[in-house]
């Protein structure tokens, strides 16, 4: 078939590196987002996916919107059987979903119907299911509601953070997309109605949702910052200065304030609603990520200090 591939960030480069290196379709062209401000420098940069296109001499397609009428006579014009999106991140109207013969077809990284939205990896280990997994469905208006044509299903680790598990998901994900449009072209697949049941909503996570709370159980707030590590990150406050905090680790004992900071020969403890979490590395604003220890001793919390102390007030 003729494809014509759309994604935009790295967790869509397996899929598009697997189509482009297999023999039974032909990738006539990539649409991916414009070019957007990189680095200290903010120089314009093209997306991971477009990066791959241009090496790969694939004409890239980089429309503001979707709905540009010369991207829709652009894409008219390639003329696709299917349209393969992973990750992309525009929105798609009914005037280019009827373009491509067999439609569009997405590879979304979970167990349809459940997690539908932006943020499926993050909002599975923040709830803290055992598993997921990715699915290819046929696009339509809803959001992620149209018939699912395929599923693979991952494993989520104890200590998985959402990057490492969309990575894995990438890869298992970008096999299944490739099987997926083998089985639209051979006539063998056909897609299956999403059940009304158990739907749920995964919306984009944002840099205040990020926010630790320390008022939280020591489960929940490890979850919380598996699931937006390494982005957005985890943060919270100290002194009035946001700071990044890495994974941390549930312990047993040591009954401490929510935020108050203990510092041990080997550990930073950090107190919840019930036992403390040991911090594993914290990033200070304007400095690189660092050992909790080797922070702390320059840092040099003192004796009843906390993380967000303006929290505590809150909650009285």
């Amino acid at each position: 078939m003729r494809l014509v591939f759309a994604g935009t960030p790295e967790p869509a480069v397996p899929s598009l590196r697997r189509l482009l290196e297999g023999t039974a379709h032909e990738v006539v062209a990539v649409v991916t987002r414009p070019d957007a401000p990189a680095g200290r420098k903010r120089r314009l940069q093209r997306s991971p996916v477009g990066q791959l296109a241009d090496e790969a001499g694939v004409e890239v397609l980089t429309p503001a919107k979707a709905s540009d009428p010369g991207f829709l006579d652009r894409l008219t014009a390639l003329a696709p059987d299917c349209a393969p999106v992973v990750a992309y991140g525009n929105l798609l109207r009914p005037a280019a979903l009827a373009i491509p013969t067999h439609g569009w077809v997405n590879l979304h990284f979970s167990l349809l119907p459940a997690w539908r939205g932006a943020a499926p990896v993050q909002a599975a280990i923040r709830a803290g299911d055992a598993i997921t997994g990715a699915s290819t469905f046929r696009l339509e208006a809803g959001m992620d509601t149209g018939p699912v044509f395929g599923t693979v299903t991952e494993k989520i680790d104890d200590h998985d953070t959402a990057g490492a598990l969309l990575e894995r998901l990438s890869h298992s994900g970008a096999d299944l997309l490739a099987a997926t449009l083998d089985g639209i072209a051979d006539g063998s697949l056909h897609p299956v109605p999403q059940p009304d049941d158990g739907v749920s909503l995964a919306p984009k996570v944002t840099v205040d949702d990020a926010r630790v709370r320390w008022t939280d159980p020591p489960l929940a707030i490890d979850r919380h910052v598996r699931s937006v590590t390494p982005a957005p990150g985890a943060w919270t406050e100290f002194r009035g200065t946001r700071m990044k905090i890495g994974p941390v680790t549930t312990t047993g004992f040591d009954d401490l304030a929510p935020g108050e900071i203990v510092v041990e020969r080997t550990r930073v403890l950090v107190g919840t609603a019930a036992a403390p979490v040991a911090l594993s590395t914290v990033q200070p604003a304007g400095k690189p990520m660092m050992p909790a220890v080797d922070w702390s001793r320059g840092a040099q919390p003192a004796p009843g200090e906390r993380f967000d102390p303006s929290e505590e007030t809150a909650e009285a």
